[in-house]
């Protein structure tokens, strides 16, 4: 592979992760990518590693998802070469995050994390993030991974219901 097309590929993740405010997920970055057939899954997760590995992105993972966000070094380098990023592909990413911003945000704005505290007991951190506020950090302890495991898989779902049970019982006068 000619090294300009593979310098591409890095430098339209660059792009991707510098006009958003959140990080995005491996299956989102590479979700867009695939979708405009501008290279193959397995260019996608080379380029990704390299810009790992010369910490042009950070990444932190978090129950099974690596989450990526672009670094200074990488915000530098994108200012340095973004002229190699035509104007139609530009285009194309401003496109796509106008019309699916709200929901790459929403899909890692509550996040749920379980650790091992000690034998028999978990705790259970969730989160919900809203415009790079924090609306609920919650940590649970539990006697079992199969219930830690469960509450991880039901927060996506229920954490709107449960912020408003929250702030509803809170907020109560009595």
């Amino acid at each position: 592979m000619q090294s300009d097309t593979f310098m591409l590929y890095k430098l339209i993740i660059l792009y991707i992760l510098s006009r958003v405010k959140f990080p995005l997920t491996n299956a989102q970055l590479t979700a867009f990518i695939l979708e405009k057939e501008y290279t193959n899954y397995f260019n996608i997760q080379q380029a990704i590693s390299e810009l790992l590995d010369d910490d042009f992105i950070s990444c932190e993972t978090i129950r099974n998802s690596s989450l990526f966000s672009i670094t200074e070094s990488g915000l530098q380098t994108l200012h340095f070469f973004d002229n190699m990023i035509s104007q139609g592909i530009k285009d194309d990413i401003e496109d796509y995050l106008a019309k699916n911003k709200h929901i790459l945000q929403e899909e890692v704005s509550t996040t749920a994390e379980m650790y091992l505290v000690k034998k028999g007991e978990y705790l259970v951190h969730l989160k919900a993030v809203e415009r790079e506020s924090t609306l609920i950090d919650l940590s649970l302890t539990v006697p079992s991974e199969e219930e830690a495991g469960i509450m991880c898989n039901n927060w996506k779902s229920k954490s709107s219901d449960i912020y408003a049970y929250l702030m509803s019982t809170l907020l109560e006068n009595r």
